[in-house]
This record gives structure tokens, C-alpha cells and sequence, in this order.
């Protein structure tokens, strides 16, 4: 691993190159989406601006964060909504009490921070949070869908707003939706274009930008009607974006009016709640594709964000959190300090001022359309599919929340949430209701310091998420880099959040140089293979192994290999190849490993879970894949199919030095495989005729190279018997080529 830069002015002085070229993506990203949240938000559309300005200049001022970018995100769509209809009293003050809550929510974040109460987002059960966050993809989706068809719903109701999309379908604006249709297309299909000038701007900036055109095509400068098939349909400058020619005019001041009110109160704990435990989760999974591998200072980042979001109040912004896509490509394109998130705030105001008389010429259905596809990824079918595979009763949990959400608002649907956990887990665990709460405040876990820097934690009684404070100081007595045995043999029941906690602790000890292993669970058991679930104890019951298990475990006695069904949370090497450097690795199971006696060459095939996409909202892939540890270096590169740009395999390597590598002389070769790496010369030496001939006629999906081992996969999905045979195969006959 490389040395971390530099921090503070030393780090903005070392580092100030490769963090403005970051930002310029940034800021690109940044404008569109700053100005679509506002909007739905039911904001001016400079609050997102504002929100996102400020949000990179007070942040980075004090921050935990390193690489993390401040500003507006989805979250606080929902909040701000029912904000601003609550205290409408017709004042047109509305928004301008919103501000206050904003104002009031920051600087109890603030004081959170202070009192170091960081950890406090950890207690919240994650099918809850996700149930939320589905709500308010929801939410989303049911308010922009009218904007991007060109209809109106009247109803308060959320439900009400999804039924009259289809409803009033029949009276969609054709030329609105011509502009949203094509919008969706190349949101849906930009990492799919193979044009190269199509991947220099991210795909909000082409939503934004090829809109333009038809703004023009349709005069939406001048009311008028355009005829459709016979009927005539309204357009005008009603259907633009609205800014101030004066950036200063766009300035707002809070109004404490409605501070003596329930309604004032509820929307400030629902920004509080929303922003607190997103922006800690984002931090968190920011850390984890930090190639510095970097902490955040989780109370020190929730005080800065506090601030923050005062600040923005004050001026007319909305929250502000840690928001995951433009942190994500803050560190794709080569971020290395805080800095990156100043220049970010500053170009964007630079951007807004020059920009802002093209702006007023962008259609709003094409803000919208960012945002329905946007709420459509938070309550996707593959959102529901992922709880599910985490346990049915985490799908309960989930839809449950989702549902008193969409029905009251985000406070009383996490408190329902929660509830509803709480119960299920004293019937699953079958005891009174005062030796539940006993079992978990007063359940006799303890530490215990070995010698050799060791140290043994035994969890006992109910370990779920009104635990987790109490595991949390016991866990904060272990030094970093010590080696500890947790063991879980006493417990009840283990909560899947529980869970997440140890493995997030786990792996934050490995990267000290620790050593962390989790046992005792062999005797519990859950309604799902997922290795995070929710586990009840059984007591003499013996772990049983699947289906597919015994099929590798009878190839491995067959073929005298090596065969661990058990999960190793060890994954550090693996970061070692480019392609697990920006994706979060949860785990590998079901590991098999021999040597190919014929080369010498020692190999392991195993299932491997990562993530892809955004904190929350990320996808969960799971794959079979096969490392070949060789006895000779070979050139780092990267060899995927030619023409493939599923968002799995993305062109993050050109933006980190790796450069597309064509052989001439082998034409059908470079049409079928993309080729990348950093030194040309070194790649086109090793491919020789030999090898490229020997490529040519396999069908493997993903090669890689670390330059001491090489990394292999076909599709992303778990290996079947035939198939493992078949990779075992291959790669035996590639180890043979290499020597």
C-alpha cells in the first residue's frame, strides 16, 4: 500500500494538482443533481446549489473525512416535502420555517459530535434504514414521474401521486416525455456506449446538456400550444429551470416563527435522524474504496456536518450529508485530500455563475427524470430481492417500514421499524420481556487480555441492536493491531446489524494489522445462507452443509484438494488486484486449493461477495473466481471482453494511468479483448503469439494481474460442480503457458 498524502496545508499543497482535476468530475456531476434534489425537494433550485457550495467550503474547514464529498443528497427529499407541507400557513414562509428546522437539526448534530456520539447511528437496524430509504425512493419517484410526463397530481397522498401517474397517463405532455424518454435511454445505456467521448462527461451532464436542443426544436421560450396527433398540448417557459440572474438574490434567511410547534420539532429530528445516519454510513463505505485505507473520525465528521448544515440553514441550503456518487468519483479520478472537496464547492459556484443563462434553458423534466431513475434504484425489484436473501423476516422488516413510512412520515416509520424488530426478536428468542432487556444490558459479555497482544471477547445473552452501544465499549479497550477471539457460543440470539457490526470491526482490525476471529455460531442456526443473518441458538445442533457444499467437498476428496466451506472475512489480498481496489469486499467462502504438480504453481477457487454502487443502495454480487499464485513477476494489467461496459466492469482503470492496449498484428484478438495496464511495452512482451492464440480460443470473462499472481472469473454468479471443474481445467492448462 502506498503512503497516505499528507494532511492538513502540507497535504493541500503536495496534492493540490490531483485533487483539482478530481473535482472538475465532481462539480460536473455535482451541478445537475444539486439543482434536481432542490427541485424535488420542493425548494428554489439554488438551495441545492447553495447546500453544495457550502457544504464543500465549512466542511473541509472541519472534517473526519478525507476523500468524502459534502452537499445535498436524496435523503432529504422526503423530509423537506413534508417540511414545507406541514408549515405552509400560507404565509409563503414556508420554506423559510424549513430553513429554521435545517438551522436547529445542525446544531444538535453538532453537539452529537461534540459528545461524541458518532456511534449512536450503529443502533438502528439496517432492513429499517433500508426500509426507509426505499419509502423515500418511493417518495421520489411518485412526485417526479408528474414532471416528467407533464401531468399534475393534487393529492397529498404518496400512493395517491403513483395512481394518478397511470391514471393521467392518457394526458402526458408528448414533448415532455419525448425529452424524459431520452433522458432515461442514456441514463440507462451510457456505460454501454462505446464511444469514447461519451465516458469524458458523466451521464447527468449529457441528460442536462442533450436536452437543449429540444427546448429549442419546441420553442419552449414563448407559451403557445404544438399540435400532437390532432390534439394540442401546452409549452412555455413554465416548463424551464427557474434561477435568479443574480446569484446573491438567491439567498434565503430562516424563520423561527414555528419553533413552539410539534410540527417544527418532528421535521427537525427527521433531518437529524436521515442526515446523521447516512452521512456515517457513507463515511463508512467511503473508507472502505479509499485506496489510503484511511479512517474517518466519525464524531469529528457528524460535528462538521453539523456546522455545515447550520451554515447552509442560514443562507437558504438544504441539509447537508456525505453524499456517496460524488465521493465515489471524487476517488475514481485521483482525490488524495480533503481539498479536492473545497475546489469541488468553488468550481461548482464558478460553474453556476457562468453557466446560469444556459442553465435557464434546460427543461425540468430532465432534472426529474434524474431523480425518478435515481427513486426507482432505492425501491428497485433487486432492492426487495437482496433483503429477501438476507433473511425473510428481514424482508418483513423492511416492507413494514417502507409502508407506516409512505402512509405517516420517516420518524414514526423508524420507530415502527424498530419496534417491530425488537418484538420479533423476543418471540424469537422465547423469554419473558424483562429477562430480554436483561440479557441484553446486563448479559455478563466480557474481555479478557491474553498474552502475545491476544485478547478473548465472549458475547453472551441477546446480542442484537440495542446491544451494540453496550459490545462498542468493550471493543474500544482493544488496542489496534491486537489479535482477538470473539466468540459468540453463549448467545441467544445474534441480530444480522449485530453482525454487521463485528464484521465492520473485523475488518477495521485487519487493516491495523490485527488478526480478528468470530466462532461459536456452529451451534445456531437462521432462515438464510446469508453469512450476516439472523441466528438463534439451538443448542447440540450441528452445522450442516448445502447441497453444493457436498458436491465440493466429495470433488475435493476425489481430486485430493483442499476444501474450507467456512467463511474467511480475510480479504486483504484480493485488494491487491484493480478491480476489488474500489469495490467493498464482504467475504469468501467454499474455498478450494491444490498446486498443479506439472508447474508448480499453487491455485485456490472460492466464492467472494462484493458491492458495487452506492452506500445504502449498493448492489450485492456474489462470484466464484480462481487466483493462480505464480513463481515470476509478469506485468500488472487488466483483459475483459471488448465491447462489454456492464457497470460491473467499468472504464474506472483509464483514469488511473491504465491505457488501452491494441495489437495490430492480432486484429481479432483486439476486437474481442480490452487490454489495460500502465507500462505498454512490458504488456506487449508477455502477449506473445502463443498466448494471445491461446486466449483467443477461451471464453473467460475477466483476467487480471497483480504481477505476482493473476485473477480469473467467467459471469458473475456462483461457479456450479461442472463449472469449478472446467476453471480448475483451464487453469491449469494457463499456469502451464505462464512456466
Amino acid at each position: 500500500m502506498e503512503f497516505a498524502p499528507k494532511s492538513g496545508f502540507k497535504g493541500l499543497v503536495e496534492n493540490w494538482q490531483s485533487d483539482l482535476i478530481a473535482a472538475v468530475s465532481v462539480s460536473l456531476i455535482a451541478l445537475p443533481l444539486s439543482l434536481g434534489i432542490a427541485l424535488a425537494a420542493g425548494a428554489p433550485a439554488m438551495a441545492g446549489i447553495l447546500s453544495a457550495i457550502v457544504g464543500g467550503v465549512v466542511t473541509t474547514l472541519y472534517r473526519g473525512g478525507h476523500v468524502s464529498v459534502n452537499g445535498p443528497a436524496k435523503g432529504v427529499i422526503a423530509v423537506i416535502l413534508l417540511g414545507i407541507a406541514l408549515m405552509d400557513d400560507g404565509s409563503g414562509q414556508a420554506f423559510n420555517y424549513v430553513l429554521a428546522a435545517v438551522v436547529v437539526s445542525g446544531a444538535i448534530q453538532t453537539l452529537l459530535g461534540i459528545l461524541k456520539l458518532g456511534r449512536l447511528a450503529d443502533i438502528f437496524h439496517s432492513s429499517v434504514i433500508h426500509g426507509i430509504l426505499a419509502a423515500i425512493g418511493i417518495i421520489i419517484f411518485a412526485k417526479q414521474i408528474h414532471v416528467a410526463l407533464g401531468t399534475h397530481s393534487e393529492s397529498p397522498s404518496i400512493i395517491q401521486n403513483l395512481v394518478d401517474a397511470v391514471l393521467f397517463l392518457p394526458q402526458a405532455n408528448p414533448f415532455v416525455v419525448f425529452i424524459s424518454l431520452t433522458g432515461l435511454l442514456l441514463l440507462l445505456f451510457h456505460s454501454k456506449i462505446s464511444f469514447r467521448i461519451f465516458h469524458f462527461f458523466p451521464a447527468p451532464i449529457w441528460v442536462i446538456t442533450l436536452s437543449i436542443p429540444f427546448v429549442y426544436a419546441f420553442n419552449f421560450f414563448e407559451e403557445q400550444t404544438l399540435d400532437f396527433f390532432g390534439k394540442a398540448y401546452a409549452v412555455g417557459p413554465s416548463l424551464l429551470l427557474d434561477i435568479p440572474d443574480n446569484f446573491m438574490d438567491s439567498i434565503m434567511h430562516p424563520n423561527f416563527a414555528k419553533i413552539n410547534t410539534f410540527e417544527f420539532w418532528s421535521i427537525v429530528l427527521s433531518i437529524l435522524i436521515i442526515t446523521s445516519i447516512e452521512s456515517l454510513a457513507i463515511a463508512k463505505a467511503v473508507d472502505k474504496i479509499d485506496p489510503y485505507k484511511r479512517k474517518t473520525d466519525l464524531n469529528k465528521d457528524l460535528t462538521g456536518i453539523g456546522l455545515s448544515t447550520m451554515a447552509a440553514g442560514f443562507v437558504g441550503g438544504l441539509p447537508i450529508i456525505a453524499v456517496i456518487i460524488r465521493s465515489t468519483v471524487n476517488i475514481h479520478n485521483g482525490a488524495k485530500t480533503k481539498w479536492s472537496n473545497l475546489y469541488q464547492a468553488l468550481l461548482l459556484l464558478i460553474l453556476i455563475v457562468v453557466l446560469s443563462p444556459i442553465m435557464r434553458q434546460v427543461p425540468l423534466c430532465a432534472f426529474a427524470i434524474l431523480l425518478v431513475y435515481t427513486g426507482f434504484k432505492l425501491a428497485s425489484p433487486a432492492v426487495f430481492k437482496q433483503v429477501y436473501n438476507q433473511g425473510p423476516e428481514q424482508l418483513i422488516f423492511f416492507v413494514f417500514t417502507m409502508v407506516v413510512t409512505l402512509y405517516t412520515n420517516l420518524l414514526v416509520g423508524l420507530l415502527a421499524g424498530l419496534t417491530l424488530v425488537m418484538i420479533t426478536h423476543m418471540l424469537l428468542a422465547k423469554v419473558p420481556i424483562a429477562q430480554f432487556f436483561k440479557m441484553i444490558y446486563s448479559s455478563g459479555s466480557q474481555l479478557e487480555e491474553k498474552p502475545e497482544n491476544t485478547y478473548d471477547l465472549n458475547i453472551k445473552g441477546i446480542a442484537n441492536f440495542l446491544g451494540i452501544l453496550q459490545i462498542d465499549k468493550l471493543v474500544k479497550k482493544i488496542p489496534s493491531g491486537a489479535h482477538v477471539n470473539i466468540d459468540l457460543s453463549e448467545t441467544r440470539l445474534v441480530g444480522m446489524t449485530y453482525m454487521d457490526y463485528l464484521v465492520d470491526y473485523l475488518k477495521m482490525q485487519k487493516d491495523s494489522g490485527g488478526n480478528v476471529v468470530i466462532k461459536g455460531l456452529d451451534s445456531h442456526v437462521s432462515y438464510s445462507t446469508y453469512n450476516r443473518a439472523l441466528k438463534i441458538s439451538l443448542n447440540n445442533t450441528l452445522p450442516k452443509l448445502s447441497p453444493r457444499q457436498i458436491r465440493l467437498q466429495n470433488l475435493a476428496d476425489q481430486k485430493d484438494y483442499a476444501f474450507h466451506h467456512q467463511v474467511d472475512w480475510n480479504t486483504t489480498y484480493l485488494k491487491k488486484f484493480h478491480f476489488f481496489e474500489i469495490r467493498p469486499i464482504e467475504r469468501k467462502s467454499n474455498r478450494l486449493s491444490g498446486t498443479f504438480n506439472e508447474t508448480e504453481i499453487s491455485w485456490e477457487i472460492f466464492d467472494v461477495t462484493f458491492n458495487e454502487g452506492e452506500a445504502f443502495s449498493a448492489e450485492t454480487f456474489n462470484t466464484t473466481l480462481m487466483v493462480l499464485k505464480l513463481k515470476k513477476e509478469i506485468p500488472h494489467f487488466t483483459m475483459e471482453k471488448e465491447g462489454v461496459f456492464e457497470k460491473i466492469f467499468d472504464r474506472v482503470m483509464a483514469l488511473t494511468g491504465y491505457k488501452d492496449v491494441d495489437f495490430e498484428m492480432y486484429p481479432d484478438f483486439s476486437k474481442k479483448f480490452l487490454i489495460t495496464g500502465k507500462n505498454e511495452a512490458e504488456i506487449r512482451s508477455f502477449f506473445s503469439e502463443e498466448r494471445i492464440r491461446f486466449f483467443e480460443s477461451r471464453q473467460i470473462f475477466h483476467i487480471e494481474s497483480n504481477g505476482e499472481a493473476i485473477m480469473l472469473f467467467d459471469k458473475i454468479k456462483l461457479a456450479r460442480t461442472d463449472e469449478t471443474i472446467a476453471f480448475i481445467e483451464y487453469g491449469k492448462a494457463l499456469a502451464k503457458l505462464l512456466t
